[in-house]
């Protein structure tokens, strides 16, 4: 079967692409920059073509060359400092041209990125583990963007009686990753490559989720014809901004990571305590510790910079 995926070349796709190519898939990516991801490798396999998920020929056109029997949509912009017509165009539009899209093509099985944003701070749920049918208090441009995403799945849904899934990543983290949040990330990265790096608040707190799960995730979700909800939370490891400091000074002695403030941050922290309960018992995701990703973190960089890989301690 073909799965189709827009945005397929970035930081989650192309990471998504050979698990879907291992499970036997035949892999159309559309992705306005297709060459940020090589799938040479994978041979005829897996297919890349240029195309703006913003305008809706291009969406169809690939779309209907394709003919696949899945559809996962990763083009979004991250945060919310965009200008709002560009943002609205790629966030809102363009999710919508890839509904569309494949519904006139035929193909009734969607997924896409949601995100943990649509919750908005952790302060509104107080010190309890947030599910998927707790209310959404996200209210920044990209929060309000993924709760549109999400009721516009639910029309589809309704009326054209598609199966379209959401899967709300909490806050993904990889060696490569530079937009969006990033603090969780630079944490880690900066220290990897011996530079200072400093944040506001040491008890600001994250969610943190490795990029390799999240690709697992929507590899194990959009395989399954059925799944048994509209809307799943990835989860992830709640942390401080100052813990995570300590598990790479545990592997860098020397790294130079500071703050402003000891406190102050966890009041301004968006949703960190995510129920999971969902993915985890329907489709089996096991997560490696969140230490063991830091280290990996850690060497995936200083391979990058020619460096000593550290061991595990």
């Amino acid at each position: 079967m073909t799965t189709f995926i827009a945005g397929g070349t970035g930081f989650i796709g192309r990471r998504l692409v050979p698990l879907l190519a291992e499970r036997g898939e035949e892999v159309v990516c559309m992705d306005i920059n297709p060459q940020t991801a090589d799938f040479a490798g994978l041979g005829k396999q897996v297919k890349v073509v240029k195309g703006d998920v913003g305008q809706f020929d291009d969406v169809m056109a690939a779309m209907t060359a394709a003919k696949p029997q899945r559809v996962i949509n990763l083009a979004y912009w991250l945060g919310s400092e965009h200008p709002p017509r560009v943002a609205f165009k790629l966030n809102v539009l363009g999710m919508d041209n890839v509904f569309e899209a494949a519904r006139l093509a035929g193909c009734a099985r969607v997924a896409y990125a949601s995100s943990l944003a649509v919750s908005g701070e952790q302060k509104f749920y107080g010190d309890r583990m947030v599910t998927e049918d707790d209310f959404r208090h996200g209210h920044v441009q990209y929060a309000m963007h993924k709760i549109f995403n999400e009721w516009q799945a639910q029309d589809y849904r309704d009326k054209h009686g598609m199966e379209i899934t959401a899967i709300r990543p909490a806050n993904v983290t990889g060696p490569d990753k530079i937009v969006g949040s990033v603090d969780h990330v630079f944490c880690i990265t900066s220290p990897a490559r011996g530079k200072p790096v400093k944040f506001p608040y040491k008890d600001a707190m994250r969610c943190p989720i490795h990029v390799d799960e999240i690709a697992e995730i929507f590899a194990r979700v959009i395989m399954t014809d059925k799944p048994q909800h509209a809307v799943y939370n990835t989860g992830g490891q709640a942390i401080s901004l100052g813990e995570l400091a300590d598990i790479v000074r545990g592997f860098l002695p020397n790294a130079d990571i500071r703050f402003d403030k000891e406190t102050g941050g966890r009041a301004l922290s968006g949703n960190y305590l995510i129920d999971n309960t969902r993915l985890v018992s329907e489709f089996g995701m096991q997560f490696r510790p969140y230490r063991e990703r830091v280290l990996q973190i850690i060497n995936d960089i200083r391979m990058q910079e020619g460096l000593t890989q550290i061991a595990a301690r």
